[in-house]
């Protein structure tokens, strides 16, 4: 829901820092190694129960994430760079549930139902994505991917699972409401999708003009 304007904050570091690295000759895809790294880190972490190296390791991650980003934006975006950044999100958001639900019992559910939520809004995502990519709709800024927004983010995302590893007691909690914040972004993604989809088929049917013999 924040995400565009905390890149937006955010971009002047993030520039400066990746101007630092390109320099270095550091790649992209380097770090995005380096920030999966430190997610799986903080997965292993929070199955441990060791909330504070969890949130370092964590806050660590989504720093990179960023940074990775700014620094393929200046040494040119890729399609491979994209799906690695893309999958290594996926797998520590996911990984993350599931060590909690190793760690505290007592959140099983609300983590099965937050992985539950977590698979339709992806779907949604990836689906729309690639439909409306290969027909040239929906390229909203120069990622290799377009992502579709809503309620729940990558911003979002971090802050919840701060709240969760700053107050663990309330992790229960905070995963349910954050459930309910996926699926309304599931719901948004997949109306915003039928209706540019739709769209891009009455656009295509504008074009097609029967043609008439002389």
């Amino acid at each position: 829901m924040f995400d565009r304007r905390a890149r937006e904050l955010c971009q002047p570091v993030l520039i400066g820092v990746s101007g630092q690295l390109s320099r270095l000759g550091v790649r992209a895809n380097t770090l995005t190694g380096i920030g999966w790294l430190a997610g799986a880190g903080a997965c292993i972490a929070v199955g441990l129960r060791l909330w504070a190296v969890a949130l370092l390791a964590w806050l660590i991650n989504r720093f990179i994430d960023g940074l990775d980003g700014a620094l393929a934006r200046r040494c040119g975006v890729t399609d491979i760079g994209g799906y690695f950044d893309l999958l290594a999100d996926f797998s520590v958001y996911a990984g993350f549930i599931v060590a909690l639900a190793i760690a505290e019992p007592a959140t099983r559910l609300a983590s099965v139902a937050l992985l539950f939520s977590y698979y339709l809004s992806g779907t949604a995502l990836l689906a729309a994505s690639t439909l409306l990519d290969c027909r040239g709709i929906g390229r909203f800024d120069d990622r290799s991917i377009s992502l579709l927004g809503g309620v729940a983010e990558g911003l979002e995302t971090m802050v919840a699972y701060a709240a969760i590893l700053i107050v663990p007691s309330s992790a229960q909690w905070v995963e349910c409401i954050f459930t309910v914040m996926v699926l309304v972004t599931a719901v948004q993604r997949v109306v915003w999708a039928r209706r540019a989809l739709r769209g891009a088929v009455a656009s295509t049917s504008a074009d097609i003009r029967p043609v008439v013999a002389p």
